[in-house]
């Protein structure tokens, strides 16, 4: 899972969905608090869109691991790979060895594209995918 959370390493979040990190989390580097603080305010701006990995937002590398090293990752969902838990180590290798990562990351891709789906009544595609379809 630590490595397909690399994914992010790519894209942008909505204010709203890391509002609460930047204001509230006590793992996170003040400087990039602010600096998403700035583009994020307390209230409003819910759609305002900020990069996942601020180093390199548009190249698939290894720096949204330094950035979780770095105490900068951007949702708290992502800081919690590197907040003094059991994948604290491979972030760290994550984040000095790029052809780790992508190795690691390319052999849960394939198989996690292994994995044969649901069919018929034995699953349900979510309308939202925060939630079990009521």
């Amino acid at each position: 899972m630590t490595a397909l959370s690399g994914a992010h390493t790519i894209g942008q979040a909505q204010c709203q969905f890391f509002r609460s990190r930047v204001y509230n989390d006590t793992n996170i580097n003040t400087n990039f608090a602010t600096l998403r603080q700035a583009n994020c305010p307390s209230s409003g701006g819910d759609s305002n869109l900020a990069p996942l990995d601020i180093q390199s937002p548009n190249r698939f590398g290894s720096d949204y691991f330094q950035n979780l090293v770095g105490l900068r990752g951007l949702l708290h969902s992502d800081q919690e790979l590197f907040n003094n838990g059991t994948q604290d180590a491979l972030v760290r290798q994550y984040s000095i060895n790029s052809d780790l990562f992508f190795n690691d990351f390319t052999a849960a891709m394939v198989r996690m594209g292994n994995i044969s789906p649901l069919t018929g009544t034995s699953g349900e595609i979510r309308l939202n995918c925060r939630k079990v379809n009521s």
